[in-house]
């Protein structure tokens, strides 16, 4: 088969490899029809995220798929089924034309809808798994007023979706790229903040008459947009923390403001962990019963050859579409 993989940090190369087979009971090979780039396969490419073990590996670091079981050692996954691949994401490997997973890492996908739609359940599955967390159903948590979301990327705007889904009344989104904020806009973002000449918490105070957003979500990643969650929201608030580390290790925190507004700082990851894959199958659901818009995801469709340049493409802010998927079986560039 022809598989990318990460030969050392920041260097990916595509070349053959041999096909998997599925030896132990519980595993799937599956026939990979179409893989994205995620955030977190960025960070891990360029960035030093990697798992050194891991180095070499046919398809690591995607983690984005969905494709035909061909080979089958599960009970419960057959031959033939269109599935969601989930792995966790150092277990990752869609970056290959075929890929081995554990039948426990896959979600059923129905057929007859667009692939590239269903493919971005997985992004979604990992946001409503987030949002879920963030702001729980039946919970103490205020009543739903301002939500405030650091970043306008695939995550940032399917936080918009979920915010409005979750009935806040007003939404405010900022980002670097004035085109994914008119994307929130269509979305249902009441204000949108172009950075960095835009304050995102200069607005939600505006908003919310110097008193702070309700639920201040980071879904771009850097200390800056954490610390600005932090000066955003309201006392006794809540920051969802969703954007990937900037680095190993330690990182600057305002952990004096924290404390004074009394914050509830929850971390969103592990998706892939959670008992039966509830997210991830109740996004699939969603998107197939278009409850959930996925349009601006689509659209920008990539050979595998074109995978290290594609990683560049997504790593630089206000460059690329907001999703950038891939085609294993095709070598072309951009279409």
């Amino acid at each position: 088969m022809r598989a990318a993989s990460l030969r050392a940090p920041g260097v990916v190369e595509v070349d053959d490899a041999p096909e998997p087979a599925a030896t132990a009971p519980g595993e799937v090979v599956v026939r990979m029809h179409r893989t994205s780039i995620c955030g977190s396969d960025v960070h891990v490419i360029l960035h030093g995220f990697h798992e050194d073990g891991c180095l070499g590996m046919p398809g690591y670091p995607g983690h984005e798929g969905l494709g035909t079981v061909v080979e089958s050692r599960s009970s419960s996954v057959r031959e033939g089924e269109l599935v969601l691949t989930v792995p966790r994401p150092a277990e990752g490997r869609c970056f290959a034309q075929y890929q081995l997973v554990a039948d426990t890492q896959v979600v059923p996908v129905p057929a007859g809808d667009a692939e590239e739609r269903l493919l971005m359940a997985q992004q979604y599955g990992t946001t409503l798994y987030a949002m879920r967390s963030f702001w729980p159903d039946g919970g103490t948590l205020r009543e739903p007023g301002t939500v405030a979301i650091a970043g306008a990327g695939s995550a940032g705007l399917f936080f918009v979706q979920l915010a409005r889904r979750a009935g806040f009344e007003h939404i405010l989104v900022s980002d670097l790229d004035p085109r994914r904020l008119e994307v929130a806009e269509r979305l249902g973002a009441a204000t949108t903040v172009h950075a960095p000449s835009g304050s995102l918490t200069d607005a939600v105070m505006d908003v919310t008459r110097g008193e702070g957003a309700d639920l201040v979500i980071e879904a771009a990643g850097y200390d800056l947009t954490r610390a600005q969650a932090v000066a955003a929201v309201a006392t006794r608030g809540t920051i969802g923390l969703f954007g990937f580390p900037e680095r190993r290790g330690d990182a600057p925190f305002p952990m004096y403001a924290a404390f004074r507004k009394v914050a509830r700082i929850q971390w969103a990851g592990s998706t892939q962990s959670e008992p039966g894959l509830v997210a991830f199958r109740d996004a699939v659901r969603h998107i197939h019963d278009g409850e959930i818009d996925v349009e601006h995801c689509l659209g920008d469709l990539r050979g595998l050859d074109d995978l290290p340049e594609a990683v560049e493409v997504a790593s630089e802010p206000g460059r690329g579409p907001v999703k950038l998927v891939i085609d294993p079986w095709n070598g072309a560039g951009p279409s």
